[in-house]
């Protein structure tokens, strides 16, 4: 089983904790947060990992060369130009080659969700996609219609709306998690070039395709992007 760590982001947001170092080697509770997913996803059955590079990129690439996770890891370099989620994504295909779904992870998340229960359910709905999301604050949501099939897209903060179906009604707002399974179907519908988001991706291709949510709200969260977000996280697993 193969998987996909999202981590070439900047870290802006976490400055100055990301002023000499990738957002991936930046701690929680003592330990670099890729170490954490990396763990997570070998718990999961992984077996081969791939990682995208850009902010530290030598850093990144030490770091994992040097410690032993148990698990094949490969480095899709984006040190020279920063493709967003989808564009990484379609960089790093090659890499996809067993026609197998497979885990694409944020590595600026953190939670307890049973990562082979979404596989699972992704391999029961015959998905392209399945997006693991939760009922939470924010100001981007997915819209699922009855079904759990992407209908769309808002933004609260600016009043963006974007549907699959314009005629879709009762659907339902869920928060991405930042974890999710993918079939290497996708590189085949995948018309966009250089960078862009994979969420674009699906609302384009969900009027034809199974893109579908995993509903995961009794399960805990984090998005790790600020260092406040930061300190909550270590509060909560201290106390748990």
């Amino acid at each position: 089983m193969k998987a996909m760590i999202f981590a070439a982001g900047l870290g802006s947001r976490l400055r100055p904790l990301t002023n000499d170092k990738p957002k991936a080697l930046v701690e929680l509770n003592g330990e670099p947060l890729i170490s954490g997913v990396i763990k997570k996803l070998v718990a999961a059955g992984v077996t081969e990992i791939v990682v995208n590079l850009h902010h530290f990129a030598n850093e990144l690439r030490d770091y994992i060369t040097g410690n032993n996770f148990g698990v094949i890891i490969h480095f899709s370099d984006e040190s020279q130009f920063l493709f967003d989620t989808g564009g990484g994504l379609k960089k790093a295909a090659g890499f996809f080659d067993d026609a197998q779904p497979f885990y694409a992870y944020n590595v600026d998340v953190l939670s307890n969700i049973d990562l082979k229960c979404l596989y699972n359910q992704h391999i029961a709905n015959n998905a392209i996609a399945t997006l693991a999301v939760r009922n939470r604050k924010s100001s981007r949501f997915l819209l699922f219609d009855k079904d759990n099939q992407l209908s769309g897209w808002e933004n609260i903060l600016s009043n963006e709306r974007r549907l699959v179906n314009i005629n879709r009604e009762d659907l339902h707002p869920f928060a991405f998690s930042g974890i999710q399974v993918i079939d290497p179907q996708i590189f085949n519908l995948m018309a966009e070039v250089g960078k862009f988001s994979i969420i674009d991706v699906y609302l384009r291709i969900a009027k034809t395709e199974r893109i579908k949510a995993c509903i995961h709200d009794e399960d805990y969260w984090f998005d790790l992007g600020t260092i406040k977000q930061l300190e909550e996280a270590e509060r909560f697993l201290k106390l748990h």
